[in-house]
């Protein structure tokens, strides 16, 4: 059987390699991509609405938007409709250098796929959307679990 994880582990860890060294002049480290893109689409967005976004435990998104937070990328705010509730906002920072996470996520998604034809992404992009289908349903409920 092939093992599709350490290729999909291996195209991860270099992504992460990629955007540390790329993030490194603006502050931000290689998870920031995803938290910042979410927050930035999704003003107000949750944290455990974040948390379930991203596939990471409630504890890394807590770290994680203390690290932006510190550093003035997001701010937090309790929810006026439920005080259990923390919401995650953008701050003009965030704001500022979306552009450049987009670039690098981006030029980083075209470098590793630029090999292929157009049928071979939309095969690909078809079965990785079914992977990952999959492996969210697992922790959703919605799959038998063994």
């Amino acid at each position: 059987m092939p093992t599709f994880m350490r290729q999909i582990n291996v195209i991860s860890r270099c992504g992460a390699m990629y955007r540390g060294e790329k993030f490194r002049g603006i502050g931000l480290c290689a998870p920031h991509h995803s938290y910042l893109l979410n927050i930035c689409s999704r003003p107000g967005i949750s944290q455990e609405q974040l948390a379930e976004h991203i596939c990471v435990d409630k504890s890394n998104v807590t770290r994680q938007i203390s690290y932006l937070e510190e550093r003035g990328f997001v701010q937090r705010r309790q929810s006026e409709t439920d005080k259990r509730v923390i919401q995650v906002y953008p701050t003009q920072k965030a704001l500022d250098v979306l552009p450049t996470v987009k670039q690098v996520v981006g030029f980083w998604n075209e470098y590793i796929t630029q090999d292929l034809t157009e049928e071979e992404m939309r095969m690909l992009s078809g079965m990785m959307e079914k992977v990952a289908n999959r492996a969210r349903g697992y922790f959703s409920g919605n799959e038998e679990q063994t």
